[in-house]
């Protein structure tokens, strides 16, 4: 099977809200739709230094509009889920995220958690 049939095979399947665009669970989706706070830790520099490569932080389950400027927030934009900061909030467009190095990803409404602790 080469990589592009196996590709097909993915877009076939049925995917929920909980399931990423591969096909893979989201278990920390999951977690906060179902008001969880939960520890977790991600890979990656973008957010120095106010969160390190792997270093564990609490997430709390919030809705965009709860969200104020400076709040690092998981969140999914353009299909891809970051924990990352949201630097300005519009009614009609939701939350502008970006890393902290200066990288706009863009603006969502799909935001599911906020950081309230860095380990």
């Amino acid at each position: 099977m080469n990589l592009t049939s196996s590709k097909r095979l993915v877009f076939n399947k049925k995917i929920s809200s909980f399931y990423t665009f591969e096909g893979m669970r989201n278990f920390k989706l999951e977690r906060l739709q179902n008001g969880e706070t939960i520890i977790t830790k991600e890979k990656g520099n973008s957010m120095v230094p106010l969160l390190k490569s792997n270093q564990p932080h609490k997430l709390s389950p919030i809705t965009w509009q709860e969200v104020k400027p400076g709040d690092i927030v998981y969140c999914k934009v353009r299909g891809n889920f970051y924990t990352h900061l949201c630097k300005a909030i519009q009614a009609t467009k939701g939350c502008l995220i970006a890393n902290n190095k200066g990288n706009v990803n863009g603006w969502t409404k799909q935001v599911y958690g906020k950081v309230i602790e860095v380990l």
